[in-house]
């Protein structure tokens, strides 16, 4: 330990001092912190330093800065709010077309569009600034300095093989064993999505998806006029194994299975790795694929790698799909899918519907990836993420009506929040959207009326004054609405 302490900046020995008082209780919830002033003449170090280690602190959400008065160790407040319900696993479960979800997405965010919006919490990325744009920057002109002819040449069809490569070793983490010629690079994870279900599927079949699930995945599927079978999801622990063995041992079969094992969007939730070993084997006894969207994984706390369900795959039948857009940068656009015994099919839907991507983007993005620039990247945006989601959480607590229950994830950007039962998320969200806040409500994650009360909330983006104000406002208008108030 002693060895490690040494080899760190010296605000981060100063920070690991008073991490420890705090997580033993020396320091307890509501004290008051030293002063920077105080610390500087403790420790020996600079008032730079000594600040630093305070905000560093204030990053992990173990301080809060507090206008003329210092820092104080933050209390933990939201252990007053029950945990999200569970579902009933043993509802029975309908296929159906997804006719309309379309429009009622384009509708959500063509209004979000047309208003004035002061408070995004629908927004599902970080803050630009929590992105690395100026070490992507000076990548992208490397680039253009040692390849003059990037814009001019073609791409492969697959992708930059540099980025690929990048890519496999990086997914070693996870448990998979991947090569870049196992690697197809694509536009985001929804394109991913799109060519894993085009290879697998035909219009009319039956693909079986969490419930909740993500509102762009419901949009592929009406665009491929496939049907959808919801399956009961623990925001806890995931898809529930045993209700997706019902279904598949009592529905017409099946073609594929799309899970977000790891921070499931909207409800956040890690599936346990007992929990995805038995999916892959489940589905593989039924010769059903199972089409994995990655996107949130890299986003855990701890920074300990989550394996992926692709890592228990001993035949090919599980599809990766993974985007960089939530964690190295939105803009790129950059995501990637390793098809396994359909990975002929896959590259060639991807030449059919896109052609390759543009070079500049993958060979910046391959060089950043490489670097130790980019696991410091990851670090610190798991650091800001996190306290940011403390204290939207604690904002919820302390501001929504009595009977909210939500789960705070270990990691990712995403709360799903359900309201007490009678207030209609999408009231909420209207009437929130005529104030400049916009959420997204809970009716765009399914075809069924589960989900009315449940609003998606995101902490990507800084919790200042201003964006308390506008959570505690969201909260004072479903509470109106609870008590008959417009």
């Amino acid at each position: 330990m002693e060895t490690n302490l040494a080899s760190e900046p010296l605000y981060q020995r100063v920070a690991h001092h008073y991490r420890g008082a705090i997580r033993a209780g020396t320091l307890a919830p509501g004290a008051r912190m030293p002063s920077v002033r105080s610390m500087t003449r403790l420790h020996q170090v600079s008032l730079s330093t000594a600040l630093q280690a305070c905000r560093h602190l204030e990053d992990e959400g173990l301080l809060e800065a507090r206008p003329r008065s210092g820092y104080f160790v933050r209390m933990a407040r939201r252990l007053a709010m029950p945990p999200a319900r569970e579902p009933d696993t043993a509802e029975a479960v309908d296929a159906a077309r997804y006719v309309g979800i379309h429009d009622r997405v384009s509708a959500f965010v063509a209004q979000g569009e047309r208003s004035a919006v002061k408070h995004d919490f629908a927004a599902a990325y970080a803050a630009p600034e929590q992105y690395p744009g100026e070490a992507l920057k000076n990548a992208a002109m490397r680039a253009l300095r040692q390849h003059p002819d990037l814009l001019v040449k073609p791409v492969g069809s697959s992708g930059d093989a540099g980025l690929r490569a990048v890519l496999a070793r990086r997914a070693l983490d996870a448990g998979m064993q991947l090569t870049a010629h196992d690697i197809v690079i694509t536009q985001g994870c929804v394109e991913s999505l799109n060519v894993a279900l085009r290879a697998v599927c035909q219009p009319g079949d039956t693909v079986a998806v969490e419930s909740p699930a993500y509102y762009g995945l419901l949009q592929v599927l009406e665009s491929l006029s496939l049907r959808a079978l919801e399956i009961p999801t623990s925001p806890s622990t995931g898809l529930s194994i045993e209700a997706l063995e019902l279904a598949l041992q009592t529905h017409e079969r099946i073609q594929a299975v799309v899970v977000v094992p790891n921070f499931q969007n909207p409800l956040g939730c890690v599936m346990p790795d007992a929990h995805k070993q038995r999916l892959v084997e489940l589905c593989s006894r039924f010769e059903v694929p199972v089409i994995e969207d990655d996107t949130y994984s890299a986003l855990c706390d701890d920074g300990v790698p989550l394996k992926a369900v692709k890592a228990w795959d001993r035949d090919g039948s599980v599809i990766h799909c993974a985007s960089l857009r939530k964690t190295l940068a939105p803009g790129l656009r950059l995501g990637w899918v390793s098809g396994g015994r359909w990975h002929a099919r896959i590259q060639m839907l991807k030449y059919a519907q896109s052609r390759a991507n543009e070079a500049l983007s993958q060979i910046t993005a391959a060089e950043f990836i490489a670097s130790s620039a980019y696991d410091r990247h990851l670090a610190r945006l798991r650091r800001l993420l996190k306290a940011q989601r403390e204290q939207v959480a604690e904002c919820i607590v302390a501001s929504f009506p009595e009977g909210t229950r939500f789960n705070v994830p270990a990691g990712s950007l995403l709360l799903w929040v359900q309201l007490p039962e009678g207030c209609e998320a999408q009231r909420v969200s209207d009437a929130a959207l005529e104030r400049g806040i916009r959420v997204v409500p809970g009716p765009l994650f399914s075809n069924s009326k589960r989900y009315d009360n449940c609003l998606r909330i995101s902490s990507g983006f800084p919790v200042t004054a201003e964006a308390q104000q506008g959570l505690r406002e969201l909260g004072r208008i479903a509470g109106g609405l609870i008590n008959g108030m417009p």
